[in-house]
């Protein structure tokens, strides 16, 4: 499981330049596409709190938690931040929750053709995905079954000392 979730820290990057959607007032002039970056750049221009609130939804609070994640999992921070790190986590997916409003807004306006694109479904599996390995984490740590540090598994295993 930790080495899925530092998949994440390449997963998280693409998926905020991927494209999440595609979107026209009328589909004839052609589909510009929207990524968390494009749509992050724009936001910026017009509500300046809002994007750092969706900044912080959609890039910090994912990211963090993929880090502290992995510095738990490799015994480089304590198992008593765990329930920050799924803080962080659900907050990540009201991001998710957030484009599907808009898209369900925009689509409902009527003049406004919005198609989605591969990396809506590819922020979506990264924070999914970074929900379950942190739930399997707590889960693991509950029940004893934790990842020490390297120094002190190399210590304790007979193989590795002669």
């Amino acid at each position: 499981m930790r080495w899925l979730n530092l998949t994440l820290l390449i997963l998280f990057p693409v998926a905020w330049f991927a494209p999440l959607m595609r979107a026209a007032l009328l589909p004839i002039f052609g589909m510009d596409e929207i990524s968390v970056i494009s749509g992050l750049q724009s936001l910026w221009g017009a509500d300046a709190g809002l994007a750092l609130l969706v900044t912080f939804l959609a890039i910090f609070a994912p990211y963090a938690k993929t880090i502290g994640l992995a510095l738990v999992q490799f015994g480089l921070l304590s198992r008593a931040t765990l329930p920050a790190l799924q803080i962080l986590g659900k907050l990540a997916m009201a991001d998710v929750f957030l484009i599907a409003i808009y898209i369900v807004i925009a689509k409902g306006a009527g003049w406004v053709t919005i198609e989605t694109a591969w990396g809506l479904w590819l922020f979506t599996a990264c924070v999914l995905t970074s929900v379950l390995i942190a739930w399997a984490a707590a889960r693991d740590f509950a029940h004893g079954n934790h990842v020490e540090s390297a120094a002190h598994a190399d210590k304790s295993d007979p193989a590795l000392s002669s």
